[in-house]
């Protein structure tokens, strides 16, 4: 698979099935996305794995806390701006619209809603679970190299065969994620990331989200 291809079939995957990723593959894919780019080579990622019963463990956690306050501890950082101006806020509504709209989930259908929202937080089924932080102390630059770590992680996956589900939801959990992976005061929690092989038969799989024409988005000058 080259590049163009795991990009273009890379999806949010939002139902796994139940096959383990030998360990192996994992140590593959976190070695190989080592080779993002990064500002000055500070290599500004951390990364934590969970699999298997420790994951099991967590996850249990999780809904034990959600019985309580389904939208968990609140967030570190904004995970979208306030006051989202076009075509963002109609880009993010669509998506939300479609993604309800596979699994025949309607608007009005609050307890369908949040069933299928408290399913960010057992990663889609996913047996790998991973997530990301980065030290206080770093800013917009370093979080930008490491989104480019997360996407170079997520195209190595697809040459391999497996699919990632990246999940900034996993902020609202933050003080539950670092007292359970033992992560230090120094670092901040971006996003979860499940990782796993796909349920094809899934219809939330289905689901590809719409991208803007080139015109749109990028300015071409001097050809």
């Amino acid at each position: 698979m080259n590049v163009s291809e795991a990009l273009k079939t890379r999806i949010t995957c939002r139902a796994f099935l139940d096959k383990p990723v030998p360990e192996e593959t994992v140590r593959e894919i976190l070695e190989l996305a080592k080779y993002a780019p990064s500002g000055g080579n500070l290599q500004p990622w951390h990364v934590y794995v969970v699999t298997g019963k420790k994951l099991e463990e967590f996850l249990g956690i999780i809904a034990e806390k959600q019985k309580e306050n389904l939208f968990g501890e609140g967030t570190e950082y904004d995970i979208y701006p306030k006051g989202l101006k076009e075509p963002y806020k109609t880009r993010r509504f669509k998506c939300g619209e479609d993604m309800y709209a596979s699994i025949d989930v309607a608007r009005e259908d609050k307890a369908g809603r949040r069933a299928q929202f408290s399913r960010n937080f057992c990663f889609f089924d996913a047996p790998v679970a991973m997530f990301f932080a980065i030290d206080r102390q770093m800013g917009l630059g370093q979080w930008s190299d490491l989104g480019m770590f997360i996407q170079s992680l997520m195209l190595i996956a697809r040459e391999k065969g497996l699919h990632t589900a990246p999940q900034e939801a996993w902020a609202i959990w933050y003080k539950t994620v670092a007292e359970f992976v033992s992560m230090p005061e120094e670092l901040m929690l971006f996003c979860g990331l499940g990782l796993g092989y796909m349920d094809e038969s899934a219809p939330i799989n289905q689901l590809r989200t719409d991208r803007a024409p080139l015109e749109e988005f990028a300015t071409l000058t001097g050809f």
